[in-house]
Formats: C-alpha cells, structure tokens, sequence
C-alpha cells in the first residue's frame, strides 16, 4: 500500500481551496460588471444631452404659448372692436330730425368734431406703415353726437375717446341722455359737450380701450362726404336748403352740425384699434413723451381698421333739394 503525502490533504485545506476558487470567481465577475459599466464622461454626456433636448423643448413650449396667447387675445380684440363697430352702426341709425329753427340755438341732430376742440395737448397719432420708411399712416380722432327720439322720448347718444388719460389710453366711451318727447330736446347736446369738455367720463361707459383712430362722414344722398368744401371753395353746398354748419377742417376732417330737417343720408365709419399687448407696452411708458410716441410710432401693423357704411332710415330728402 503506497501512501502520497501529496493527495493527502485535510478538510480544512479543501475547503480553504475550495473558498479560494469561489473567492476567484466573485471577484472576476466583479472585475467584468466594473468593466461593463458607464465611465464618469459618458454620464456627463447623457445629462448634457438630455438637458439641451429639454431646453428645446421648454423654448417650443413657450413659443407656443405664447402664440396661443397672443392669438386669443387677437380674437378678443376683434371681438370687442366688432361689438363696438355694431353699437355704433345700430345707435347711427336712429339719427332723427328734430325739425326745429334753422340755427344755432335749434337741437343739434347730428354733429361731427375733432378731439383738438377739446384737448389743446392733441396731435395725430402718425404710425409708419410696415417695411416702408417714407409711408405713414395718420390716426385722427373725431367724437360725435346724435339725436334719436323712440316713443315717447327724445334721447342723444354720444361717442368720444379720450385723449388725455395716462393710465387708461384712447378709451372709447359712449354718452346717453334722454327727456321727455314734450321737452325741448337742446340740451341733450349742451349736456354731452359739457361732460367732453370738463371731462366726465364717469358720466359715459368706457366700450374698449387703445383706440387710436376714429372717423366720421356724413354723406349725402348720393353718395358724396359733406364736408363742404368741394363747390368753388364754398363750406355749403347746398346754400340755404342745407341746415349744417360747418367749422374748418380738421386735418382734413370735416367739422359740422345738422339741424331743423337735416340729417346725413349715410355715415362712414372707421374704427382703429390697437393691440392689448403694444397697449400695454405703450402705458408703462411715460406718457406723451418721445419714448411713449416712437413707440406707438412703430406699432401700425398692431392697430385693426374697421370700416362700415351706415344708412340712415330716417333721412329727409328734401333737406338736399
């Protein structure tokens, strides 16, 4: 029987052996998942991608919010100044004669004015058209007046924006009186001019804000703007048969009162309104000054231009014979 001191080993030496090549391998498979791991840069990398891509999509984000915003407040802005187009045409056509004395003491049916008769600090608001540097576009501002009578009651309903605000620019604001149809409908005029000129706008409901143009002309009834002016130079064309009188143009803009029979055959209406967010730009800058014109200066692609053509049912056509 031969005996080998070399195959001869304890239990103790075979199960060190054995923790030794189960230690080997833990440790090399250690070694392999260390091996197949991200290194330091490559998670730099990822996160740097990932917060570029989230970045862009921030910016898309807000781009479209933007927009969003913008777009709902556009169609806020047509629909309040379309509202407002639709008072005014629908009170336009109430205009009724008084058919009282031809003069100045009679009730004023219908007149036209320009916002300087009122507020010495107004000037046209003059805007440059987009991408033209020697085109410019002139907004004026007229306010109106006009006499209506419905059952038993003579009524004036009167239209101005106001100029001179600060904080609340071009407001557009509607004036309403009445008395009784037995009462001499003069004052109706007289108590709107007075709330114009002492600047009662409480005494009126503000309809919208940012109006920077408004126009009015009376037409006759073929078609043509009274402004008196276009026969010889003369500011009646009509002479005597025409109860209007007509003050000097005002930047072009005709200027007159209507009384006894006389009211316009039609009215041409236009109505420019700007922006709520250039609006809002404009009224956080000082007002009147350099800063605050420029500005609005550049901003004609942001005013919306109404226009509308008004009958009046009620005209009499023998005020044009």
């Amino acid at each position: 029987m031969t005996f080998s001191i070399a195959n001869c080993q304890s239990p103790i030496s075979r199960s060190r052996g054995k923790t030794a090549v189960s230690r080997h391998g833990q440790i090399g498979n250690w070694k392999l998942a260390i091996k197949n791991g991200f290194s330091l840069i490559e998670v730099l990398v990822v996160v740097s991608l990932l917060s570029l891509i989230v970045l862009v999509l921030m910016s898309v984000f807000g781009s479209t919010q933007r927009a969003f915003r913008a777009a709902v407040t556009q169609t806020d802005v047509l629909e309040g100044s379309r509202s407002a187009m639709e008072l005014i045409a629908a009170d336009l056509r109430t205009v009724t004669p008084s058919y009282g004395a031809s003069n100045a003491i009679s009730p004023v049916n219908f007149c036209v004015l320009a916002n300087y008769n009122y507020s010495t600090a107004y000037a046209p608001l003059v805007q440059n058209l987009p991408g033209a540097t020697t085109v410019s576009r002139t907004n004026l501002l007229n306010y109106f007046f006009l006499l209506g009578k419905q059952n038993t009651k003579w009524f004036g309903i009167g239209y101005v924006v106001d100029n001179t605000n600060a904080s609340d620019l071009y407001p557009l604001y509607r004036y309403y009186t009445e008395t009784n149809l037995a009462a001499n409908p003069l004052a109706l005029y007289a108590n709107f001019y007075d709330s114009v000129i002492n600047s009662q706008w409480t005494n009126m409901s503000r309809l919208a804000g940012g109006v920077v143009h408004l126009t009015v002309r009376a037409q006759d009834p073929n078609g043509r703007w009274i402004n008196g002016s276009w026969v010889n130079g003369s500011y009646n064309q009509y002479t005597n048969a025409l109860n209007t009188l007509f003050y000097p143009p005002a930047y072009g803009e005709a200027q007159l009162y209507m009384y006894s029979n006389t009211v316009p055959a039609a009215v041409e209406l236009e109505l420019g309104v700007l922006e709520d967010r250039p609006l809002g730009r404009a009224q956080s800058l000082p007002f009147n000054s350099t800063a605050q014109l420029n500005y609005l200066a550049q901003q004609s692609g942001s005013v919306h231009v109404f226009r509308q053509r008004v009958n009046i049912p009620n005209v009499d056509p023998s005020a044009y014979q």
